[in-house]
């Protein structure tokens, strides 16, 4: 997985006032958790841009300016409710042999033939908690949809691999190609319209058998004179 190094400062203070007095200088206060005691340092808020403002994930590498580096990985942001401005960042310290959990986005590859007869593709899941060792995780969970025909769906059991391990139950649905919504309400129509087309011909049908055919002519009346 790639790596993004961020370089910060230690905090020396972690009181209310100091993290205002952070923020007003345009620094984000944040907490690397996970070792023996937790790290609290303050970075600029640009250099989360790469971090926070992407669908893709990252480790992170905070260096901090007395020379101490950590491996770590985002694990909750904190956003203003009204400026959604970045208030505070929680980090999670990595160990090369201890397993973390982290939320990976998944990628399409390849033209469902489904879709091309006209079905429709679904994401149920864009993003899938899985579970490695740091040497494991991937940038992305791939998923090949070319062979997918409609009514296909695809489960996290059908990406199993032996580097990491999903935390969803078995019967989750990460995509599915379905059938067109207009597809099906054109058929429905095609069907009515033939049962209108049937009754309407069974009844006259129906009419024709009652009367015997075209109804005879009224009997003509003699002329004066004539008997």
């Amino acid at each position: 997985m790639k790596s993004i190094t961020i370089n910060g400062s230690q905090r020396e203070s972690v009181g209310k006032r100091s993290t205002k007095a952070l923020r007003n200088a345009g620094r984000i206060p944040c907490v690397i958790y996970g070792g023996e005691e937790s790290v609290h340092f303050s970075a600029e808020e640009l250099a989360f841009s790469k971090l926070v403002y992407t669908p893709n994930a990252h480790t992170v590498v905070i260096a901090l300016e007395n020379g101490e580096s950590f491996n770590a990985v985002m694990q909750d942001i904190q956003f203003h409710p009204v400026s959604d401005r970045i208030l505070h960042i929680d980090f999670y310290r990595l160990y090369e042999d201890k397993e973390i959990a982290m939320n990976i986005p998944v990628v399409l590859i390849g033209n469902s033939i489904g879709v091309r007869n006209g079905g429709v593709l679904q994401r149920n899941n864009r993003k899938l908690r899985i579970k490695a060792l740091p040497a494991k995780l991937p940038d992305f969970v791939e998923v090949d949809i070319t062979e997918m025909k409609i009514g296909d769906k695809v489960y996290v059991t059908d990406l199993e691999t032996e580097d990491f391990k999903f935390l969803h139950p078995d019967n989750t649905v990460v995509c599915q190609v379905k059938t067109a919504r207009a597809a099906i309400v054109d058929e429905v129509e095609d069907e009515e319209l033939e049962g209108e087309e049937g009754e309407v011909a069974e009844g006259a049908e129906g009419a024709d058998a009652e009367g015997g055919g075209d109804a005879p002519a009224a009997d003509a009346k003699p002329a004066e004179g004539q008997e």
